[in-house]
């Protein structure tokens, strides 16, 4: 217990600095880079994303790399694909190694890769117009990642993330030179970020408690203008509630999982998450997070089955979001 209340001292500290920092530089809505902050797994986007405790596979590096550590298999996968607003798709995949029974840690690869479509190009022209067209161009991101997580006792867990992080807005023309060539560049930004995290098991039937702190890294200059990732710090708690009863927990569990989080670029928020699970294989998901103008409810099923030593796993979300397309998130997840 002094544990607990030592790590819940320790985040409201740490709160109250970002506060602080936030008071003072009102960045909201001023970070670039964002597609760091879409949520691409199912099973966390159906429970809102309060996944702070929650994922024991590869997932785990795209929320909290800590939770690596508790994988009991040798190897996992996962990959999938987002079909996110405005016709921008999302695919992703992680891969983890767990060797000697976790004694030197886990190990992971992540990727992330946006195709945000193609669009018409122009430059400004003296002509009735006012521009001519050039073309299309097809702006890209992609975020790749190296994770390690390691169990320093049977309760306490830590890891972390390093990534490269690329977004480009495609090749344009810039000038044209004295021969009448045109002369293009490709506008990009790079930079690597980092990612922690840590896991502590309560000791308190399944209660678990962990923090995270995602996207740090050093400001970036974009052309004229500087910018910073989109920095989210993370405190959470989860639980089966059957352990609160004298129900068969072989046959059911019954997860709940609160987050609280504070980002750089928009107020602080709460995610609540529940799932259900029926003898371990199928579940049903639901997640509501507040406050925030769009996307508030989240819900999903899942499907698990282990075949001949091989674990897999099938998962699927819904998330309405206003006047925007619905978001729809698939994927795959198999460790053996």
């Amino acid at each position: 217990m002094k544990k607990i209340i030592l790590l819940m001292v320790v985040s409201l500290i740490i709160i109250s600095v970002l506060n602080v920092n936030a008071q003072e530089r009102k960045k909201l809505a001023q970070t670039g880079m964002k597609f760091l902050s879409v949520s691409l797994d199912p099973r966390a986007a159906a429970l809102s994303d309060a996944m702070t405790t929650v994922q024991n596979n590869s997932a785990s590096m795209l929320y909290n790399p800590s939770g690596m550590a508790e994988m009991d298999r040798l190897v996992d996968y996962s990959f999938g694909t987002t079909r996110w607003i405005a016709d921008i798709n999302y695919i992703h995949g992680t891969a983890a190694l767990n060797l000697f029974d976790g004694q030197y840690g886990v190990i992971g690869l992540s990727l992330v890769a946006v195709d945000y479509g193609e669009f018409n190009g122009t430059i400004v022209a003296n002509n009735d117009d006012g521009y001519i067209d050039v073309g299309t161009y097809k702006p890209t991101a992609v975020a790749l990642g190296f994770g390690y997580a390691k169990a320093l006792s049977e309760k306490f867990s830590v890891g972390g993330n390093i990534r490269f992080v690329r977004q480009s807005m495609g090749t344009a023309i810039v000038s044209v030179d004295p021969s009448g060539n045109a002369v293009t560049k490709e506008h990009k930004a790079e930079v690597l970020s980092f990612d922690f995290g840590m896991l502590y098991h309560t000791g308190f039937k399944s209660l678990d408690f962990g923090m995270t702190i995602r996207n740090f890294s050093k400001e970036i200059k974009y052309i004229d203008e500087s910018f910073q990732l989109p920095l989210t710090f993370k405190i959470g708690l989860s639980m089966n509630l059957i352990d609160l009863t004298e129900i068969d927990k072989a046959m059911h569990s019954f997860l709940l999982s609160v987050d609280a989080a504070h980002p750089r670029d928009y107020p602080e928020q709460i995610s609540v998450g529940a799932e259900y699970t029926f003898l371990n294989t199928f579940s049903i998901r639901g997640g509501y997070t507040f406050p925030t103008d769009e996307q508030e409810f989240n819900a999903g099923v899942g499907f698990r089955q282990e075949l001949s030593g091989v674990n897999f796993a099938i998962d699927y979300s819904y998330t309405p979001f206003g006047i925007f397309d619905n978001v729809h998130r698939v994927s795959v997840n198999i460790g053996y």
